[in-house]
Protein backbone atom coordinates (compact mmCIF):
# COMPACT_ATOMS: atom_id res chain seq x y z
CA UNK A 1 0.00 0.00 0.00
CA UNK A 2 1.31 3.55 -1.04
CA UNK A 3 1.52 6.24 0.87
CA UNK A 4 0.08 9.83 -0.80
CA UNK A 5 2.65 11.96 -0.81
CA UNK A 6 2.01 16.04 -0.50
CA UNK A 7 3.91 18.97 -1.81
CA UNK A 8 4.94 20.97 0.84
CA UNK A 9 6.83 23.46 -1.48
CA UNK A 10 6.58 27.40 -0.83
CA UNK A 11 4.82 28.03 -4.11
CA UNK A 12 2.06 25.45 -3.15
CA UNK A 13 1.58 26.48 0.10
CA UNK A 14 1.56 30.31 -1.16
CA UNK A 15 -1.23 29.07 -3.62
CA UNK A 16 -2.86 27.39 -0.56
CA UNK A 17 -2.68 30.39 1.32
CA UNK A 18 -4.08 32.38 -1.74
CA UNK A 19 -7.21 30.09 -2.12
CA UNK A 20 -7.94 30.70 1.81
CA UNK A 21 -8.25 34.12 1.24
CA UNK A 22 -10.04 34.04 -1.84
CA UNK A 23 -12.76 31.80 -0.52
CA UNK A 24 -12.76 33.41 2.97
CA UNK A 25 -16.18 34.22 2.53
CA UNK A 26 -17.48 31.56 1.05
CA UNK A 27 -15.49 28.78 3.33
CA UNK A 28 -16.76 30.65 6.27
CA UNK A 29 -20.73 30.81 5.45
CA UNK A 30 -20.62 26.94 5.35
CA UNK A 31 -18.67 26.69 8.40
CA UNK A 32 -21.17 28.36 10.11
CA UNK A 33 -23.53 25.76 9.78
CA UNK A 34 -21.38 22.98 10.95
CA UNK A 35 -21.80 21.72 14.23
CA UNK A 36 -18.81 22.88 15.65
CA UNK A 37 -19.83 26.92 14.95
CA UNK A 38 -23.94 26.40 15.18
CA UNK A 39 -23.62 25.04 18.66
CA UNK A 40 -20.90 27.09 19.76
CA UNK A 41 -21.92 30.37 18.22
CA UNK A 42 -25.93 30.74 18.93
CA UNK A 43 -26.47 34.23 19.46
CA UNK A 44 -26.15 35.39 15.55
CA UNK A 45 -25.25 33.45 12.41
CA UNK A 46 -23.24 36.31 11.84
CA UNK A 47 -21.11 35.87 14.64
CA UNK A 48 -20.57 32.18 13.66
CA UNK A 49 -19.39 33.65 10.32
CA UNK A 50 -17.44 36.31 12.00
CA UNK A 51 -15.65 33.00 14.09
CA UNK A 52 -14.92 31.10 10.82
CA UNK A 53 -13.07 34.09 9.28
CA UNK A 54 -10.75 34.48 12.17
CA UNK A 55 -9.83 30.92 12.04
CA UNK A 56 -9.44 30.71 8.35
CA UNK A 57 -7.36 34.03 8.78
CA UNK A 58 -5.46 32.39 10.79
CA UNK A 59 -4.62 29.06 8.31
CA UNK A 60 -4.35 31.53 5.70
CA UNK A 61 -1.12 32.99 7.68
CA UNK A 62 0.49 29.58 8.84
CA UNK A 63 0.03 28.65 5.07
CA UNK A 64 1.74 31.93 3.66
CA UNK A 65 5.15 30.65 5.93
CA UNK A 66 4.79 27.17 4.57
CA UNK A 67 4.85 25.33 8.03
CA UNK A 68 1.78 23.22 7.21
CA UNK A 69 2.26 20.64 10.37
CA UNK A 70 3.32 22.62 12.84
CA UNK A 71 0.94 23.47 15.68
CA UNK A 72 3.39 26.20 17.12
CA UNK A 73 3.20 28.40 13.73
CA UNK A 74 2.33 32.13 15.05
CA UNK A 75 -0.96 31.64 12.56
CA UNK A 76 -2.47 29.92 14.91
CA UNK A 77 -1.74 32.01 17.86
CA UNK A 78 -4.32 34.74 17.46
CA UNK A 79 -7.27 31.95 17.51
CA UNK A 80 -6.05 29.48 19.67
CA UNK A 81 -7.69 31.08 22.82
CA UNK A 82 -11.05 31.46 20.35
CA UNK A 83 -10.46 27.32 19.40
CA UNK A 84 -10.05 26.43 23.33
CA UNK A 85 -13.42 28.36 23.98
CA UNK A 86 -15.27 26.31 21.23
CA UNK A 87 -13.81 23.41 22.12
CA UNK A 88 -14.47 23.89 26.31
CA UNK A 89 -18.29 24.68 25.25
CA UNK A 90 -18.60 21.22 23.17
CA UNK A 91 -16.74 19.33 26.07
CA UNK A 92 -19.53 21.28 28.39
CA UNK A 93 -22.11 19.51 26.31
CA UNK A 94 -21.17 15.97 26.55
CA UNK A 95 -19.06 15.91 23.64
CA UNK A 96 -15.60 13.37 24.22
CA UNK A 97 -12.40 14.89 22.39
CA UNK A 98 -12.73 12.35 19.58
CA UNK A 99 -16.37 14.20 18.83
CA UNK A 100 -14.79 17.53 18.67
CA UNK A 101 -12.11 16.01 16.95
CA UNK A 102 -14.32 14.83 13.93
CA UNK A 103 -16.05 18.08 14.41
CA UNK A 104 -12.97 19.64 13.47
CA UNK A 105 -12.33 17.03 10.37
CA UNK A 106 -15.64 17.74 9.04
CA UNK A 107 -14.46 21.78 7.78
CA UNK A 108 -12.37 19.96 5.59
CA UNK A 109 -14.48 18.95 2.75
CA UNK A 110 -16.54 22.60 2.69
CA UNK A 111 -13.21 23.86 1.85
CA UNK A 112 -11.92 21.02 -0.36
CA UNK A 113 -15.36 21.16 -2.64
CA UNK A 114 -14.69 24.95 -3.10
CA UNK A 115 -11.44 24.32 -4.02
CA UNK A 116 -12.05 21.24 -6.35
CA UNK A 117 -14.39 23.60 -8.06
CA UNK A 118 -11.76 26.34 -9.62
CA UNK A 119 -10.46 26.03 -12.56
CA UNK A 120 -6.75 25.19 -12.90
CA UNK A 121 -3.78 22.65 -13.64
CA UNK A 122 -5.04 19.49 -12.52
CA UNK A 123 -1.48 18.79 -10.87
CA UNK A 124 -1.17 21.62 -9.04
CA UNK A 125 -5.28 21.75 -7.52
CA UNK A 126 -4.46 18.13 -6.44
CA UNK A 127 -1.27 19.29 -4.47
CA UNK A 128 -3.06 21.80 -2.71
CA UNK A 129 -5.84 19.55 -1.73
CA UNK A 130 -3.09 17.41 0.00
CA UNK A 131 -1.61 20.66 1.02
CA UNK A 132 -5.25 21.93 2.86
CA UNK A 133 -5.84 18.02 3.93
CA UNK A 134 -2.44 18.17 5.84
CA UNK A 135 -3.27 22.32 7.13
CA UNK A 136 -6.73 20.88 8.26
CA UNK A 137 -5.20 17.85 10.46
CA UNK A 138 -2.63 20.15 12.07
CA UNK A 139 -5.77 22.38 12.83
CA UNK A 140 -7.77 19.13 14.39
CA UNK A 141 -4.53 18.72 16.37
CA UNK A 142 -4.29 22.29 17.69
CA UNK A 143 -7.87 21.92 18.95
CA UNK A 144 -7.56 19.02 20.75
CA UNK A 145 -4.57 20.95 22.36
CA UNK A 146 -6.34 23.76 23.19
CA UNK A 147 -9.77 21.07 24.43
CA UNK A 148 -6.46 19.30 26.72
CA UNK A 149 -5.79 22.40 28.56
CA UNK A 150 -9.33 23.93 28.99
CA UNK A 151 -9.89 21.08 30.25
CA UNK A 152 -7.35 20.85 32.79
CA UNK A 153 -8.16 24.60 33.91
CA UNK A 154 -11.86 23.50 34.48
CA UNK A 155 -10.43 20.97 36.72
CA UNK A 156 -8.15 22.91 38.27
CA UNK A 157 -11.29 25.71 39.16
CA UNK A 158 -13.83 22.83 40.44
CA UNK A 159 -10.80 21.46 42.61
CA UNK A 160 -10.32 24.47 43.94
CA UNK A 161 -14.08 25.10 44.52
CA UNK A 162 -14.64 21.74 46.19
CA UNK A 163 -11.64 22.57 48.45
CA UNK A 164 -13.35 25.91 49.36
CA UNK A 165 -16.20 24.41 49.78
CA UNK A 166 -14.91 21.93 52.06
CA UNK A 167 -13.20 24.23 54.09
CA UNK A 168 -16.04 26.40 55.83
CA UNK A 169 -14.98 29.22 58.49
CA UNK A 170 -18.13 29.16 61.02
CA UNK A 171 -18.87 32.26 62.95
CA UNK A 172 -19.54 30.60 66.61
CA UNK A 173 -19.61 33.95 68.88
CA UNK A 174 -18.65 37.30 68.77
CA UNK A 175 -15.20 36.95 67.48
CA UNK A 176 -15.10 33.69 67.50
CA UNK A 177 -14.55 31.59 64.18
CA UNK A 178 -14.15 28.05 63.88
CA UNK A 179 -13.09 25.95 61.19
CA UNK A 180 -14.28 22.33 60.98
CA UNK A 181 -12.34 19.99 59.22
CA UNK A 182 -13.43 16.71 57.92
CA UNK A 183 -11.22 14.22 55.72
CA UNK A 184 -7.24 14.33 54.53
CA UNK A 185 -5.19 17.39 54.53
CA UNK A 186 -2.95 17.47 52.01
CA UNK A 187 -0.98 21.07 50.89
CA UNK A 188 -3.59 22.52 48.48
CA UNK A 189 -6.44 22.31 51.17
CA UNK A 190 -4.12 23.23 54.10
CA UNK A 191 -3.49 26.52 52.08
CA UNK A 192 -6.95 26.96 51.55
CA UNK A 193 -7.71 26.33 54.92
CA UNK A 194 -4.81 29.04 56.00
CA UNK A 195 -6.16 31.65 53.67
CA UNK A 196 -10.52 30.84 54.13
CA UNK A 197 -9.40 31.42 58.13
CA UNK A 198 -7.06 34.42 57.90
CA UNK A 199 -9.50 36.12 55.46
CA UNK A 200 -12.01 35.15 58.46
CA UNK A 201 -10.13 36.86 61.04
CA UNK A 202 -10.00 40.29 59.08
CA UNK A 203 -13.77 40.14 58.37
CA UNK A 204 -15.02 39.27 61.32
CA UNK A 205 -12.52 41.06 63.33
CA UNK A 206 -12.19 37.33 65.29
CA UNK A 207 -9.83 37.40 68.71
CA UNK A 208 -10.42 33.37 68.37
CA UNK A 209 -9.63 30.76 65.97
CA UNK A 210 -10.38 27.10 66.59
CA UNK A 211 -8.94 24.46 63.80
CA UNK A 212 -11.16 21.47 64.90
CA UNK A 213 -9.68 18.38 63.43
CA UNK A 214 -12.10 15.45 64.80
CA UNK A 215 -13.14 14.58 61.20
CA UNK A 216 -9.19 14.44 60.36
CA UNK A 217 -8.91 10.34 59.97
CA UNK A 218 -4.51 10.96 60.12
CA UNK A 219 -2.15 12.99 61.12
CA UNK A 220 1.62 12.63 59.98
CA UNK A 221 4.27 15.28 60.44
CA UNK A 222 3.35 17.61 57.09
CA UNK A 223 -0.11 18.16 58.40
CA UNK A 224 1.26 19.15 61.76
CA UNK A 225 3.48 21.18 59.86
CA UNK A 226 0.64 22.74 58.15
CA UNK A 227 -1.55 23.00 61.40
CA UNK A 228 1.34 25.16 63.18
CA UNK A 229 1.69 27.32 60.14
CA UNK A 230 -1.92 27.96 59.79
CA UNK A 231 -1.77 28.62 64.02
CA UNK A 232 1.60 31.31 63.44
CA UNK A 233 -0.29 32.97 60.57
CA UNK A 234 -3.71 33.28 62.73
CA UNK A 235 -1.73 34.94 65.69
CA UNK A 236 0.21 37.65 63.47
CA UNK A 237 -3.59 38.12 62.66
CA UNK A 238 -3.87 38.90 66.10
CA UNK A 239 -5.76 35.98 66.57
CA UNK A 240 -5.44 33.16 69.12
CA UNK A 241 -6.19 30.00 67.61
CA UNK A 242 -6.65 26.63 69.12
CA UNK A 243 -6.71 23.00 68.06
CA UNK A 244 -9.56 20.84 69.34
CA UNK A 245 -10.66 17.06 68.45
CA UNK A 246 -7.31 15.51 68.55
CA UNK A 247 -8.17 12.00 69.03
CA UNK A 248 -6.12 9.35 71.15
CA UNK A 249 -4.63 7.76 67.99
CA UNK A 250 -3.81 10.97 66.67
CA UNK A 251 -1.94 11.80 70.03
CA UNK A 252 0.21 8.94 69.81
CA UNK A 253 1.17 9.47 66.11
CA UNK A 254 1.71 13.07 66.92
CA UNK A 255 4.21 11.98 69.96
CA UNK A 256 5.91 9.08 68.21
CA UNK A 257 6.31 11.86 65.00
CA UNK A 258 8.60 13.80 68.08
CA UNK A 259 6.11 17.21 66.82
CA UNK A 260 6.15 19.94 69.75
CA UNK A 261 2.80 20.99 69.85
CA UNK A 262 3.31 23.02 73.13
CA UNK A 263 2.82 26.31 72.54
CA UNK A 264 -0.57 25.15 70.40
CA UNK A 265 -3.68 25.66 72.61
CA UNK A 266 -5.20 22.54 72.49
CA UNK A 267 -8.68 21.29 73.35
CA UNK A 268 -10.88 17.87 73.73
CA UNK A 269 -13.49 18.91 71.58
CA UNK A 270 -15.22 21.67 69.48
CA UNK A 271 -17.19 22.70 72.23
CA UNK A 272 -14.39 22.63 75.03
CA UNK A 273 -12.29 25.21 72.59
CA UNK A 274 -15.59 27.16 72.32
CA UNK A 275 -16.06 27.27 76.04
CA UNK A 276 -12.23 28.25 76.68
CA UNK A 277 -12.86 30.89 73.93
CA UNK A 278 -15.38 32.50 75.67
CA UNK A 279 -14.41 32.24 79.12
CA UNK A 280 -11.34 34.38 77.85
CA UNK A 281 -13.96 37.01 76.62
CA UNK A 282 -15.62 36.83 80.55
CA UNK A 283 -18.69 34.90 79.36
CA UNK A 284 -19.35 32.42 82.01
CA UNK A 285 -20.36 29.14 80.58
CA UNK A 286 -21.65 26.67 83.15
CA UNK A 287 -23.08 23.20 82.57
CA UNK A 288 -26.75 22.63 81.90
CA UNK A 289 -28.38 20.82 84.73
CA UNK A 290 -29.17 16.84 84.35
CA UNK A 291 -32.70 16.65 83.33
CA UNK A 292 -34.92 15.51 86.07
CA UNK A 293 -32.14 17.06 88.89
CA UNK A 294 -33.85 19.41 91.33
CA UNK A 295 -32.51 22.79 91.37
CA UNK A 296 -30.62 23.93 94.53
Amino acid sequence: MQVAEYDTTPEVARKLGAFIERRREQIAQRWADAALFRTVFTVSRDEAVEAGKAVLDALAEVARTGRLEDVGAPGFTAVREQLGRMAAARARAGFNPSQIAGEVAGLREPAVALLRAESGDAADQHACVLALTVLMDTLRLVVMEATVSSGEELIGRQRQQLLEVATPVIKLWESIVAVPLIGTLDSARSQVVMESLLEAIVEQRARYAILDITGVPTVDSLVAQHLMKTVAAARLMGAECIVSGIRPAIAQTIVHLGIDLGTIITRAGLADALAYALTRQGIVVSPSPAVGASPR
